[in-house]
């Protein structure tokens, strides 16, 4: 799935890329204004963004460059994410004379990851319950929560939780091993570590019906979660 917006619908890719990115392969957000959104959420799509170097109306031209400044930082931070394009066409306005189709190629080469090996899931003013392989119950589901949390074979490690008590992780076959103990490390403040062992996992057949109703989406089906306390 893709998605792109111009204008009023730029406004709106900004807006809901990077709450919606592990429903995504790829956005596009052309002539638009983000309105105080974040781009943190983007880790796991290709963003592009397309802006009319003279489209200073609400400063979108500035705020554009911004973005790209912004997108470039988290790219060098973590290089294995924030997959960026950012053209800003210096002699044009508002329109673009069509000089922003090359997005639609550009999207193209990305594939939606249901299961990417790092989540960065940061909650805008409207929240959601789960993102990836992540899930929030109702006293988590704040705005401006974020959790930063990755995961190699069986071992997942929160590196960051804000402004929540918990984090649930959701597991299926194509994640762990589901017939050996999974590993929950949480980075402390102090930067040390503290870890936790899960064994004996048993698959749910609520949690099986709760993640295929909830999208009906077979890729984003989990069969068991766990619950870790953020301390």
């Amino acid at each position: 799935v893709y998605l792109m917006g111009y204008s009023a619908g730029g406004d709106g890719v900004y807006q809901l890329a990077p709450r919606m990115a592990d429903q995504l392969a790829a956005a596009a957000m052309m002539a638009g204004h983000p309105n105080g959104a974040s781009p943190l959420g983007l880790r796991n799509i290709g963003f592009t963004i397309h802006m009319g170097g003279k489209d200073s109306a609400y400063k979108r031209n500035k705020v554009a460059a911004q973005w790209k400044e912004k997108l470039a930082v988290l790219k060098k931070a973590d290089p294995g994410g924030y997959e960026h394009e950012v053209t800003i066409y210096p002699n044009h306005g508002h329109w673009m004379q069509r000089d922003d189709a090359i997005a639609v190629p550009w999207m193209s080469k990305f594939t939606r990851d249901p299961h990417p090996m790092k989540v960065v899931w940061h909650q805008s003013g409207t929240t959601h319950d789960r993102y990836y392989w992540l899930a929030a119950e109702k006293a988590d589901q704040n705005a401006g929560a974020k959790m930063v949390v990755s995961r190699e074979g069986n071992t997942f490690t929160i590196e960051q939780a804000e402004k929540v008590q918990h984090v649930i992780i959701r597991l299926n076959d194509s994640l762990v091993d589901m017939t050996e103990p999974v590993v929950v490390k949480q980075i402390m403040k102090d930067k040390s570590t503290e870890q936790t062992t899960f064994e004996n996992i048993a698959r749910s057949s609520a949690v099986i019906a709760k993640t295929l109703a909830d999208r009906g989406d077979i890729n984003s089906v989990y069969t068991a979660e766990i619950k870790v306390k953020i301390k």
